[in-house]
């Protein structure tokens, strides 16, 4: 009986044959299959209405309808002006992987000109592919109403320096820092700063002051001075006011009689400060300068001099003709 004999091309052929067959009825599958998202809505709310920014909180809802490919997700939003259509700031966000099913709510920020409208479009991105993008419209930022109680100022610190001690009561000098930390010169703004006993809640002195117009991301100092009795411990509150609303507050604390714990009896007890010691004199080589303008003040110097002018006239005068 004669065999059959089977060439290598015929295997090479038969071989392609088979795997041609597999993959077009769909025995073999690709174990990676492709994604599919969804940015199924987008919501907007105003986290901070300044007079010329807005904050804006905007929620992305995305969905991954089908795919089980481990690869990483981006989600960029970018606004556009309405007027001119230029791009005025974009924001990313690095997602991760996302699973197939999963709906992921992604919350950015946008700050704004609080002027005319914008389109907000929110770009989902895998890898470096584009998978899905969702577009929403807002209007006329210009009407909506400043927040009241942002001003952009901040009381970022207080100091404190005895300037006089006298029959039982106590000149203080109170530096106050004010920062802006808004966007545009602060307006000049009434501050209110009051002195109370820490313990009785009375009042010792309150003083009026203005903050004055503070350029963006500077710290300027408003000084005011304040009286107070001696050897008794002080909470300084700062109201700065915008009109009728205290828009911004501050304390400090001066402790002239501060409690101290007793460790050995495990009591405490006041400790007596000299208020006195600390008293700051002012620099003697700044006042003849200041006081030079004064009228009398000046007079006795020029005397001194005169009779030093005519004493020297005099002696060469005898010497000449004597």
């Amino acid at each position: 009986m004669k065999k059959l004999g089977i060439k290598p091309v015929q295997i090479l052929f038969l071989m392609f044959f088979i795997i041609s067959f597999a993959f077009g009825s769909g025995c073999v599958r690709s174990f990676e299959e492709e994604s599919y998202y969804n940015i199924r809505d987008m919501d907007i709310s105003a986290d901070r209405i300044g007079t010329a920014f807005v904050d804006l909180n905007v929620t992305t809802y995305i969905e991954k309808n089908a795919g089980n490919t481990a690869k990483n997700t981006s989600l960029l939003l970018k606004a556009y002006s309405r007027e001119s259509g230029l791009l005025e700031v974009q924001e990313e966000i690095k997602l991760g992987v996302l699973k197939e099913g999963e709906t992921k709510l992604v919350s950015q920020t946008l700050s704004l000109p609080k002027t005319g409208g914008y389109d907000l479009r929110s770009i989902l991105f895998e890898e470096s592919a584009q998978k899905s993008n969702g577009e929403i419209k807002i209007y006329n930022l210009a009407a909506l109403p400043a927040d009241v109680q942002d001003i952009g100022l901040e009381i970022s610190e207080m100091d404190f320096r005895v300037k006089e001690v006298e029959n039982g009561r106590v000149l203080v000098e109170n530096d106050i820092y004010l920062t802006n930390e808004g966007r545009e010169t602060s307006k000049d703004f009434s501050m209110l700063v009051k002195v109370r006993e820490m313990d009785a809640g009375l009042l010792a002195d309150k003083v009026w002051a203005r903050t004055g117009e503070i350029r963006p991301e500077t710290t300027v100092i408003r000084s005011v001075n304040l009286t107070m009795p001696d050897q008794y411990n002080y909470i300084v509150e700062v109201l700065i006011w915008n009109n009728d609303t205290v828009v911004k507050r501050g304390q400090g604390y001066i402790q002239l009689s501060p409690i101290i714990e007793i460790k050995d009896r495990n009591t405490t007890e006041a400790r007596e400060i000299q208020t006195s010691e600390f008293e700051n004199v002012e620099d003697d080589g700044m006042v003849p300068e200041e006081g030079a303008t004064k009228g009398e003040s000046a007079t006795p110097g020029f005397s001194v001099l005169l009779s030093v002018v005519l004493l020297c006239s005099a002696t060469v005068f005898r010497r000449r003709f004597g």
